[in-house]
């Protein structure tokens, strides 16, 4: 069985090693000045990982999302202005949506991983189960393992399954998962600028915080009249 401690040593040991659970003001200092807008095509280039994403490929619009499992602004987002960007942009063809690991603390990043360890047709619905549950989970408590256990279940995970994605101690496999998780923050941090969650980039544009539909809707109208 999966311990805390375990968890919270595997899990510390890799992703606090670069810095993780740093405050945005730190991340601020480390990435310097910052731009508005990032080349399009270094945005797009995915992860060790691959993307998650979901959308037609050549939609006009392209927004990444930068994002911790554990930051209530994100989840604010995920629930409330997503599906109506699902359905109104995604699923019609308009916006290609990706989303990138931006942990903040080792919580997040095993809630990340989790989500990468699922089967590739099932890693959006658990990022959705987790943001929706985030209230359930991510919250302080002695014992992060079984509510984290609480909320995946839901998804298909088996104790087995859920033990062998966060075992950073004994399994190489999690471990390669984890790592390449911080690599996805760290180069969001490093080349794209990110400091805080949520950050997005629409079609290389930078814009912050838990935005509303609307919001999001000012920022990609040029490019959708120009489709």
């Amino acid at each position: 069985m999966l311990t805390r401690r375990d968890f919270v040593y595997g899990v510390s040991v890799l992703a606090l090693s670069a810095g993780m659970g740093a405050s945005t003001d730190a991340f601020a200092q480390r990435v310097g000045q910052e731009t508005p807008t990032v080349p399009v095509a270094d945005l797009v280039e995915p992860g060790p990982l691959g993307d998650l994403a979901i959308g037609k490929e050549d939609a006009p619009v392209t927004i990444v999302e930068y994002a911790s499992m554990t930051c209530p602004h994100c989840a604010h987002f995920a629930t409330t202005t997503f599906p109506q960007l699902k359905e109104k942009y995604i699923d019609t063809g308009k916006v290609r949506f990706i989303f990138r690991e931006f942990p903040l603390d080792p919580l997040a990043a095993g809630a990340s991983a989790l989500v990468r360890c699922a089967d590739k047709d099932k890693a959006f619905p658990v990022l959705e189960l987790l943001f929706h549950t985030q209230g359930q989970w991510a919250v302080q408590s002695r014992d992060p393992v079984e509510l984290l256990f609480n909320a995946v279940k839901q998804a298909g995970y088996s104790r087995e399954s859920f033990n062998a994605c966060l075992d950073t101690r004994n399994n190489e496999n999690s471990r390669k998962i984890l790592s390449a998780i911080e690599s996805t923050r760290n180069r969001g941090a490093d080349k794209f600028q990110v400091r805080s969650t949520p950050t997005f980039f629409v079609n290389g544009k930078r814009v912050t915080g838990a935005v509303s539909l609307e919001e999001m809707e000012k920022e990609m109208a040029p490019y959708l009249k120009a489709s």
